[in-house]
């Protein structure tokens, strides 16, 4: 048994199937097969098996890859012990999110003041949101959202740092009539025509609750995930939209406005999810930092 196989042990339980590992470690899917049929040598049980065309962790192989998490937790406690800070503020710090926030602090956290922080590189995923966790596979930091209502995040493989609930409001041009309202109503708004996000993203979800307690179906006119690109439909339209609070609020241009929804608590958290072993190296933890400063700068607008 070797650290390279635990590894891609750890990461078919994060990633879900041979060919996600292969792309993550840039190996080839037959290497990942290779080393996972070497660990098994080592244990009596069944690690893998076969879901129809996937291969999956067994209860066993599900307990190993946890080990694996506890074992490179150690292994990275133990390496920035021995790294110098001066070593360790030289190495970059990965960090993913999502478009809207992204578009929001990403600008301002490298705006820090020269040293503070150590080199940071953003890549911005526009993933659903059980995709998030299979992304600090390749990340040392990643900014997700999640709906309250939908599965917790799987805090047994990864750590969950909140940051914000973000409300997610009905945006509409200044000069609609609806927009004399301070709150609007699912039965005031469901029969306007919509810009939404593709299903399985948060404005969407929103909709269809807005739908379920209107007792009607919304007519969507244009599906963007791109909250510039929907404000800027709202307001050559005329179309209803649903947009963030606060991380759509600097692209939208000052004819379009947002208003809650009447009843009903929509929002999104805002979390960093992180892998355990990244916790011990203090330049994450300053960034980390430097990301919760920013962020509450931002819901306070």
């Amino acid at each position: 048994m070797e650290l390279h196989q635990l590894r891609i042990l750890r990461e078919l339980a994060d990633l879900g199937s041979v060919n996600a590992v292969a792309k993550a470690l840039f190996v080839s899917p037959s290497a990942v097969s290779q080393h996972l049929a070497q660990l098994q040598r080592s244990f009596p049980a069944p690690l893998t098996q076969k879901d129809g065309r996937r291969l999956v962790l067994t209860a066993e192989g599900k307990l190993l890859a946890a080990a694996a998490a506890s074992v490179a937790s150690t292994l990275a406690e133990v390496a920035a012990k021995i790294r110098t800070q001066e070593q360790d503020q030289n190495v970059p710090i990965r960090i993913a999110g999502f478009h809207s926030i992204g578009q929001t602090i990403f600008a301002p956290l490298l705006s820090y003041p020269h040293g503070q922080l150590p080199p940071l590189h953003f890549s911005d995923e526009d993933v659903s949101q059980q995709d998030f966790p299979a992304l600090t596979s390749s990340y040392d930091l990643v900014l997700a959202h999640r709906m309250p209502h939908t599965a917790a995040w799987p805090e047994d493989r990864i750590a969950v740092i909140p940051l914000a609930f973000e409300p997610l409001d009905i945006a509409i041009r200044r000069d609609h009539p609806l927009a004399n309202f301070e709150e609007l109503s699912p039965e005031q708004v469901i029969d306007e025509r919509w810009v939404v996000s593709r299903s399985g993203y948060s404005p969407a979800d929103v909709l269809e609750t807005i739908a379920a307690l209107a007792g009607k179906a919304p007519r969507v006119e244009h599906r963007v995930n791109d909250y510039a690109t929907a404000g800027a439909l709202i307001q050559a339209s005329g179309c209803l939209g649903i947009l963030p609070r606060f991380t759509a609020r600097q692209t939208l241009n000052e004819q379009v406005t947002l208003r809650p929804i009447k009843n009903l608590n929509s929002g999104r958290q805002i979390d960093l999810l992180v892998r355990a072993e990244h916790l011990h190296r203090g330049t994450v933890e300053e960034v980390i930092e430097a990301i919760r400063n920013t962020v509450k700068r931002l819901v306070i607008g």
